[in-house]
């Protein structure tokens, strides 16, 4: 996957001097993992990750990997949609639109206002769902309008269930270290400025605005780059089957390849498997860190890639004569099953051929695991169903399906309690001796592929750190 393939990058271009050797093995016949780009009939689409917000982290791994003339990124101007009360309604891009947006009423937009400078009930003292703590700091427009489409459209999450502290980490902190999110937003541009940021790469490109960002021919160039810049160092179909401590503290790693059973002797391991999957290799070595593993939860979601004619459109859904936009999210009490919609072919260039708008659509998620029954008709008609509500005429044609790709253990879940978990795996491979494991991955690093990438970097200094104390002892 992509976390495993960045730690190897990391390793191989910041801290080669301590990891001269590092083996990338991967169960699959091809590297990404989740990514997965499709390319057909002057279509391109994605059926896992569809972009990325292009962070420092993000752009050094594609500058590293030689792709810095393949980024593409989207119009920082883009607008955003949310469906209420029948209508997409564009959400606010920049403070000066707060006044006049339509998606929520003015006592709405007061009370958040107010919460926003600390004018609201303080802090329980326990871990809050993400539904608790934006209701208890914004109210519940902010919540049920913004938060809960935004939630149902990264992780495909229940916002019930949701850790703030885990899923949100940046915005928790606000108002833990300034008593309030405003408070805190000035108490952490106070910290940057007294703190000098080192100087940039200038090599990196300036994105402008908030934008997205993906590769001229889909996400699954920088896996593919980054294979490519690893080489014979990559294994691919080498699935793992057992691990075992060596007396020097090493380890012995078995696995099952198209050669046969091969086994590698390493100083340090960094699984990038999912938790689940994980758990099951780990616990002849920790139950304790194995049971703690088991408990993450990864619910089902579908991607579903149609297009349809530029004339479909409602010439409402229209600005300039186009569709234009990141896309749309749906509340999921707007009675739409579909979790959210992305305009490919308006976010990147060359995505579909002249004339046609593709539209890539998720459906399922924590609070409709029951896709996992459907068929891809069923998943298709689904689609077609919600989008002739609101974006598309109802007496259009039946879509160009393109592709349905059901992921049965698609994102996981940053439940109440996920970082003690996550801690308890940890402590346990730690306490039992198991010097030199490494748990990496989205469970860890979060589910955005910008984190997963962030992730990376983290991890491979972890290494770097590790391999430097015992290695050469």
């Amino acid at each position: 996957g992509i976390s495993g393939l960045c730690i190897a990058q990391a390793l191989a271009t910041k801290h080669r001097d301590v990891a001269s050797n590092v083996i990338v093995t991967e169960a699959r016949d091809r590297v990404g993992g989740n990514i997965t780009t499709v390319e057909r009939d002057g279509y391109l689409w994605e059926e896992g990750p569809n972009s990325f917000q292009p962070s420092d982290p993000i752009l050094t791994m594609a500058v590293d990997s030689g792709l810095k003339d393949d980024l593409v990124l989207g119009d920082p101007n883009a607008p955003r949609f949310v469906l209420w009360e029948g209508k997409l309604r564009p959400v606010p891009s920049k403070p000066t639109d707060l006044p006049f947006f339509d998606l929520m009423s003015i006592a709405g937009k007061l009370r958040a206002g107010f919460g926003a400078i600390g004018i609201r009930p303080p802090p329980p003292g326990y871990e809050e769902s993400v539904e608790e703590f934006v209701r208890r700091n914004l109210g519940a427009e902010v919540f049920e309008r913004f938060i809960e489409p935004f939630c149902s459209g990264v992780y495909a999450g229940d916002p019930s269930k949701l850790s703030m502290k885990a899923a949100f980490g940046r915005v928790w902190k606000l108002e833990e270290i300034g008593g309030s999110i405003i408070g805190g937003t000035f108490k952490t541009i106070q910290e940057r400025n007294k703190t000098p940021k080192p100087p940039r790469d200038p090599r990196l490109p300036k994105p402008k605005g908030q934008t997205v960002g993906s590769f001229r021919k889909g996400l699954t160039m920088l896996p593919e780059a980054i294979a490519n810049s690893l080489g014979s160092n990559v294994k691919l179909s080498w699935k793992l089957s057992s691990i075992t401590k060596l007396g020097n503290g090493g380890y012995n790693l078995t696995f099952e390849t198209p050669e046969g059973m091969v086994s590698l002797q390493s100083r340090s391991v960094v699984m990038t498997i999912p938790s689940h999957v994980a758990s099951n290799l780990l616990h002849p070595l920790s139950a304790a860190a194995a049971d703690a593993l088991s408990q993450f939860y990864y619910p089902p979601v579908a991607s579903v890639t149609v297009s349809y004619p530029k004339e479909a459109i409602r010439k409402e859904c229209l600005i300039d004569g186009e569709l234009k936009g990141f896309g749309q999210l749906h509340p999921r009490s707007q009675g739409i099953e579909t979790l959210g919609t992305i305009y490919s072919s308006s976010l990147f260039p060359n995505r579909a051929p002249s004339g046609r708008v593709l539209l890539l659509n998720y459906i399922g998620g924590a609070t409709n695991t029951g896709i996992l029954s459907k068929t891809e008709v069923e998943l298709v008609e689904a689609v077609d169903r919600d989008l002739r509500k609101m974006l598309i005429n109802p007496n259009a044609k039946d879509p160009l399906v393109l592709g349905v790709r059901v992921w049965p253990k698609a994102i996981p879940q940053f439940l109440v309690g996920h970082l003690d978990l996550l801690d308890t795996a940890k402590m346990a491979l730690r306490d039992s001796g198991f010097h030199g494991m490494f748990l990496g991955g989205n469970y860890v690093s979060g589910v955005a592929l910008g984190r997963c990438v962030e992730g990376a970097y983290e991890v491979a200094a972890e290494v770097k750190e590790f391999l430097s104390q015992y290695a050469y002892k």
